[in-house]
């Protein structure tokens, strides 16, 4: 069975040290999980970090761990930013596990002009929260050393500023005739994918999206959802990558 991981500081870790797990992060393990003397446990910093640690004690609301080996993982030569319109009710929080799960960098809330969702106030505070923390929790699922960056929520210029700096950029339409698949993909720098609202992307935002330099690209024949649409295309670039070997 895998190990559990759990998010702790890392800055004084080395094998052989000892540390204690305490706080929220403590607290689950010792009281949910029940995580007993004697058993494995790993620890991520989120930022490359990562120790493969054993119980030592157990106490009520924390845990006592010796560090068996300490990794630190380079960040990677090729990242991926995925700018994602910000969907109806939960389907935010659904592209943003998926996205993390599969290895982006880097998640941008966008504002588009159709989204139907927009965040303002205490409401877009509260759902840039949530979706921090839903990449949070995945990052700990899927075992990653550098967990993404999800940034504030951008505005269309905003947008065009990351495409026109980036190594390659796609913005992904049902009617293009360009398939992703057939591009060459950098092997190092930066990608940056742009996955449109429900409504779509709007023919002014295409003009300035590829003014800055994007590709407008499909990913296959059908039409998927904006909450799933950025993991495939996430993936196919990856494993065009040696990100995945």
């Amino acid at each position: 069975m895998t190990a559990p991981v759990f998010l702790a500081d890392l800055t004084a870790v080395a094998t052989g040290t000892t540390l204690r797990l305490d706080g929220a992060e403590g607290r689950h393990a010792a009281a949910v999980r029940r995580l007993a003397a004697g058993e494995r446990v790993d620890l991520t910093d989120g930022a490359g970090g990562f120790a493969e640690c054993v119980v030592a004690v157990a106490d009520r609301d924390s845990l006592q761990l010796e560090v068996l080996v300490r990794k630190d993982f380079p960040a990677p030569v090729l990242s991926l930013t995925v700018v994602q319109a910000l969907p109806k009710g939960d389907r935010g929080e659904l592209a943003v596990d998926l996205l993390t799960e599969v290895g982006v960098d880097e998640i941008v809330p966008w504002a588009a002009s159709r989204c139907v969702t927009q965040w303002r106030g205490d409401r877009g505070d509260k759902a840039l929260a949530k979706w921090r923390a839903h990449a949070r929790e995945a990052g700990k699922q899927s075992r990653r050393p550098w967990f993404p960056d999800v940034t504030a929520a951008a505005s269309t210029r905003d947008v065009a500023v990351l495409l026109g700096a980036a190594s390659a950029g796609y913005v992904l339409h049902e009617s293009a005739t360009t398939s992703l698949a057939a591009q060459e993909i950098p092997y190092e720098g930066s990608v940056v994918l742009v996955v449109g609202p429900e409504g779509g992307i709007s023919d002014e935002e295409l003009a300035i999206f590829t003014a800055a330099g994007a590709l407008v690209t499909r990913l296959g024949p059908t039409v998927m959802r904006t909450s799933t649409a950025g993991v495939a295309a996430a993936a196919a670039v990856l494993s065009r990558t040696g990100r995945w070997s």
